[in-house]
């Protein structure tokens, strides 16, 4: 008996919907990780992109907890001296809502060749309107990605 390995021909990728507004950003953030990379499915094989599309809506009724809002910072630099910026996710939110879920997501993905693809095929949206209504997208409960 062999080790069975997915060729990338083989794979069948689904579309699934996650509501924002249903669990807190961490939840939505690991159940769209798995998703993406495919760790749920029977055939999956580290070196081979066996993810499925993710499709994120009501982005900016993303549920934070605690007093995150105000404490959590986002960090970035310039490269010149004294070019370090900070925000707070709450301020990121205003500006764009959909940051917060892709830069978690981003984050949970393995640095490797594969996190490119991958985070090709998530769909961040603001609201409940998204473009993706002719692949049929399965809507899933946060609940049930193990």
């Amino acid at each position: 008996m062999s080790t069975y390995s997915a060729k990338p021909t083989e794979v069948v990728r689904q579309w699934y919907v996650i509501d924002a507004s249903t669990a807190p950003l961490g939840r939505i953030s690991t159940a769209a990780a798995k998703l993406l990379i495919g760790k749920g499915k029977p055939q999956f094989t580290k070196h081979i992109d066996c993810g499925d599309y993710v499709i994120i809506i009501n982005a900016e009724k993303t549920i934070v907890t605690g007093d995150k809002l105000k404490q959590k910072t986002y960090y970035r630099h310039s490269g010149y001296p004294g070019g370090l910026k900070e925000a707070s996710l709450e301020e990121k939110m205003q500006k764009d809502p959909t940051f917060a879920l892709g830069h978690a997501i981003r984050g949970m993905l393995p640095v490797n060749k594969l996190r490119a693809p991958r985070l090709a095929r998530l769909k961040i949206y603001a609201d409940d309107n998204h473009a993706h209504a002719a692949q049929s997208p399965k809507l899933i409960d946060i609940k049930d990605i193990k």
